[in-house]
């Protein structure tokens, strides 16, 4: 009896290639670049699942013309590449990467508002330039990050991780906005109070985002937003592209209405906005948060076993649309 198809839609660790291929027929897209979509639908044919990253749209019109898909794993936490009702309409199961990269984006958080707020990378190129020629007490003087007050839009287990750190590492008050409170057990463990979001956007030293991508969150960070923010804040977006406005964004940063951000994600990406390449001021990693080869390998074997779990036994280890 022929073994089920599926398509791996991008670069992926040859352990877990050797891995599915002990179940599957792998079709295995190792170029460097996403598929096209018009490409993507065609290698779908006569596949029941594909391992996909946040980079491959999974929208009604893919799914109309792959009737014999059944699952689509992602490699991420977030999903905003799929279309969620189109899939459960269609009776495809969708899947992602929880938990398993929660500890490790959290780090990263933590990492990109230390380089954001203490000037790492403006003062790096500095001194590479050959500026950097005598002491002076006002080189690169930052913001500081012991004991002031940190802010987190969206407290999932990222933004607690984030809020933990904060708490309990640099003695921040940590302050937090999210569509549900918190119970106050989870609030006390993370050391954070609940405000209003008016009320974050005007106490935050350091906001940090990490609420998932939405129609309902998108440009949840605009002009008006950034008006509302402290001109000595930061401003720090490990989320998804989209949440902020980045040309507003961008805008803020060279008229000095805020004094730096640190960004992962961006609107389009991998395009970045030209013109927050121009200003000094902000921190630009691309979307590394999660990378570390332990985290990012149990992200890719987490969705492989969805795969394995759905396929063979009709069961998936971390279902989106379990009703689908």
């Amino acid at each position: 009896m022929s073994r089920p198809a599926i398509l791996v839609a991008r670069p992926v660790f040859p352990e877990i290639l050797a891995l599915l291929r002990e179940h599957f027929e792998v079709d295995h897209h190792d170029g460097a670049d996403a598929l096209p979509p018009a490409e993507l639908v065609a290698r779908l044919q006569g596949k029941v699942g594909a391992l996909t990253t946040g980079s491959e749209r999974i929208d009604a019109a893919l799914l109309a013309a792959c009737p014999g898909l059944k699952i689509v794993a992602n490699m991420a936490v977030g999903f905003n590449n799929f279309d969620v009702p189109a899939m459960t309409a269609h009776g495809v199961l969708a899947t992602n990467t929880p938990d398993v990269l929660t500890e490790t984006t959290a780090d990263f958080g933590f990492a990109l508002l230390m380089a954001t707020a203490r000037r790492v990378c403006e003062s790096e190129h500095y001194l590479r330039a050959g500026q950097w020629k005598q002491w002076r007490y006002d080189l690169f003087a930052g913001a500081e990050v012991h004991g002031s007050t940190l802010g987190i839009l969206g407290m999932g287990r990222i933004g607690q991780g984030v809020a933990k750190r904060g708490a309990h590492g640099f003695g921040m008050k940590v302050i937090y906005h999210n569509r549900s409170r918190l119970s106050p057990e989870l609030e006390a463990e993370c050391g954070a109070s609940y405000v209003s979001k008016a009320e974050l956007l005007a106490q935050a030293d350091h906001l940090v985002l990490v609420l998932p991508y939405s129609a309902e969150s998108h440009h949840a960070i605009g002009a008006a937003e950034i008006a509302q923010m402290k001109p000595t804040a930061t401003l720090v977006n490990i989320a998804r592209g989209g949440i902020v406005d980045d040309a507003a964004l961008a805008l803020a940063l060279r008229e000095g209405h805020i004094a730096a951000a640190g960004l992962d994600v961006f609107e389009g990406e991998p395009r970045v906005h030209p013109d927050l390449l121009t200003v000094p001021n902000v921190v630009l990693t691309p979307h590394i948060a999660s990378a570390t080869v332990k985290t990012r390998l149990a992200m890719a074997r987490l969705a492989a076993d969805n795969l394995i779990g759905f396929l063979t036994r009709g069961q998936a280890l971390t279902p989106i649309n379990p009703q689908h």
